[in-house]
């Protein structure tokens, strides 16, 4: 009762409430120090780095890429300097306010913006990328105005440049930021705003010329001004890629883009038949890749998608046309390799404008040509001596010969864009594709380049290369020498003595009466083929394939194909060919350039011919054959009789012309 009496006391109330106050902060005290004893002795390491990170911020460093070289060390993609502008991480509405700011100064669209801010949302700890590939003008405006952006950074880095731009764009590719879809099926491996190769070379060797990103450090302070870098070395240096050497002849690709007919769509590739090596690859209409950094503009890319003659379209590799007359060279490669002529013998039926097998096939010439052997056939281009040799061989032999000698196959370059190649492989395909059997005479479209055979440029430059190689062998074509050795070769089964006719008939095809009479080179040995192929909506195509060597009898030096929509006449390539073979020799060998070497391009620029170019062609000695390498299949000398009904129907093929020389 005394105890409780006191408690009630005024006095006893305020000393009880002063004891548990000083309890309670006793209390107090000590919970704060056992917490501050956790984050500056237990944990104070860890959040020393976690505040270390709150005023540092990553900077991702692009890893500059390695450069290529063409064969004699010119530059056809390398680097310069580049400004990316950059945006430190901040509340959205702080963000918006600087980019409206920044808008009138770099330039800035809705486009832009929209952009820059889809791309951060996925990577909200790295700063905001407002432009990839800012305007330097824009840059130095910038900059006049640092104060006032205490929180944008101008980062330069090493961007990718051509400086050859069109005359290159269709094989080196380009570079651009890596998209989702890439990220998930090609590159795993890498991280989200990441610039990439995207076709041609670039693509194709990403994982060598690409390098590794690095990364850097900038210090912040509270406010999210910018402070400074930290050292390099505090960060992860970038990895440069490694560089990338072309057999292609920077200068010969050059001339080539120039001398280029500029009123047709085609295009041109040269060859190094002895390496495979693409010393050339031009298609026209063409594009900037430069202007595909950093992102396409809108108006550039609506522009190029709209024009009707398709500068996107890759016309070397990525596009398949009718062979026409130049595929009779394929085809009489086919012939002596299964033993079915000699190449010195005539047809049974002269050409007298046609020939009837199972229905009537007209040659190119209404008055006809006469008596043909292998030789004249090629320099006549003659369609009846042709569907003879057709004949002979048979169609499904021809199906099943030609595919195994691999013609609807990719040649295997080293572009990843390039398309197969369309030859049938049986007679299903008819039944398959247009719902019937084909009838023998099928085989007459296919032995003069028409009906269901499509090849690219490429891949009859390669074949050429094959007819007049020594061996008839040739490696896949390649432009980059680290791409290994090539995955296969193509070979035609032709001996020397075979090769010496199909050469002779093409040295006839520019010598006197030949149908690219006016494209003979006086210092060089040319061989070529032209072709016309078949347009039922305009103007015929012009094909030429040709190759050149220092003279009659040695191994081709460089095969060269071109093909130009709507020029009509295959004579009119001939001309562009001869001058890239010439340009390509002259340099080679150390003799003065001319320009407009050909009688032809000489007579349209109106200059002078100072030479006999009408003087007969001169064939080197022809070999002997043995009895080791003469052919030992089919039966050589064998006849059908084409002027029989044996062909059956009438097949896919018009009564009417069927291509041109």
């Amino acid at each position: 009762m005394e105890r409780t009496g006191r408690l009630q006391t005024p006095r006893g109330a305020r000393m009880h409430r002063s004891r548990v106050l000083r309890a309670v902060v006793v209390l107090l005290v000590g919970v704060l120090g056992t917490a501050l004893f956790r984050l500056q002795v237990l944990r104070g390491e860890e959040f020393a780095v976690v505040a270390q990170n709150n005023r540092l911020r990553p900077v991702p460093v692009p890893a500059p890429r390695g450069t290529i070289y063409d064969r004699h060390g010119q530059v056809v993609a390398g680097s310069i300097p580049g400004y990316q502008v950059m945006l430190m991480p901040a509340p959205m509405d702080s963000m918006d306010a600087v980019l409206e700011r920044l808008t009138p100064i770099l330039g800035l669209t809705e486009a832009n913006i929209e952009r820059a801010k889809r791309k951060w949302s996925r990577q909200r700890h790295l700063p905001m990328v407002v432009l990839d590939d800012a305007d330097p003008r824009a840059v130095a405006r910038l900059e006049e105005r640092r104060h006032q952006f205490p929180g944008v950074l101008v980062y330069e880095y090493a961007k990718r440049y051509y400086p050859d731009g069109e005359n290159i764009a269709h094989f080196i590719g380009y570079v651009s930021e890596i998209s989702e879809r890439e990220l998930e099926e090609q590159f795993p491996d890498y991280e989200q705003g990441r610039w990439i190769g995207k076709n041609g070379l670039e693509k194709q060797y990403e994982r060598l010329i690409g390098g590794t990103p690095g990364m850097r450090y900038l210090e912040i302070d509270a406010r999210g001004r910018i402070k400074r870098w930290l050292p390099e070395e505090m960060g992860v240096p970038p990895v440069p890629g490694k560089d990338l050497h072309l057999y292609l002849d920077l200068d010969l690709q050059n001339f080539i883009a120039e001398i280029f007919p500029k009123e047709y769509t085609g295009s041109i590739v040269a060859l190094d038949p002895q390496t495979g090596g693409i010393l050339a690859y031009y298609s026209h209409p063409t594009f900037d890749p430069n202007r595909f950094i950093g992102g396409i503009p809108t108006s550039y890319w609506n522009e190029l998608n709209e024009d009707p003659a398709k500068p996107l379209i890759d016309r070397v590799a990525g596009s398949g046309q009718p062979a026409a007359s130049t595929w009779k060279l394929a085809v009489a490669g086919m012939a002596l390799g299964l033993g079915v002529i000699e190449p010195d013998e005539y047809m049974p039926q002269p050409c007298t404008g046609g020939i009837y097998y199972g229905r009537y096939a007209r040659c190119w010439l209404s008055s006809g040509h006469g008596r043909q052997n292998l030789i004249e056939g090629i320099k006549n281009s003659c369609n009846v001596y042709f569907y003879q040799l057709g004949i002979k061989i048979g169609l499904e032999r021809f199906l099943e010969t030609g595919t195994r000698l691999g013609f609807g196959d990719k040649t295997g370059v080293d572009i990843p864009t390039e398309i197969s190649n369309s030859f049938p492989s049986s007679v299903e395909y008819w039944e398959r594709r247009f719902g019937y059997r084909p009838y023998d005479n099928e085989v007459l479209s296919l032995a003069i380049g028409q009906g269901p055979i499509t090849m690219t440029v490429l891949k009859l430059a390669h074949i050429y290369s094959a007819l007049t190689a020594p061996g008839g062998k040739v490696p896949a074509p390649r432009l980059a020498m680290e791409s290994g050795a090539p995955p296969d070769t193509f070979t035609f089964h032709v001996d020397e003595v075979d090769q010496w006719y199909l050469e002779a008939g093409m040295r006839r095809v520019l010598g006197p009466g030949g149908t690219a009479a006016l494209s003979r080179l006086q210092n060089w040995e040319l061989l070529g083929k032209t072709g016309t192929a078949q347009n039922p909506h305009g103007p015929d195509h012009a094909w030429f394939v040709g190759t050149g060597a220092r003279a009659p009898g040695e191994p081709p030096e460089i095969a060269v194909t071109m093909f130009l929509e709507f020029a009509e006449h295959g004579y009119t390539a001939s001309g562009y060919v001869a001058e890239a073979i010439n340009f390509y020799l002259d340099r080679k060998y150390g003799r003065p350039f001319q320009r407009w070497a050909t009688p032809r391009l000489r007579f349209a620029n109106g200059l002078p011919v100072n030479w006999n170019f009408s003087a007969p062609v001169q064939d080197p000695p022809r070999p002997t054959r043995s009895q080791a390498t003469a052919p030992t299949t089919g039966q050589s000398g064998t006849t059908a009789t084409p002027a029989s009904t044996q062909g059956g129907g009438a097949g896919t093929a018009q009564a009417g012309r069927t291509g041109g020389p």
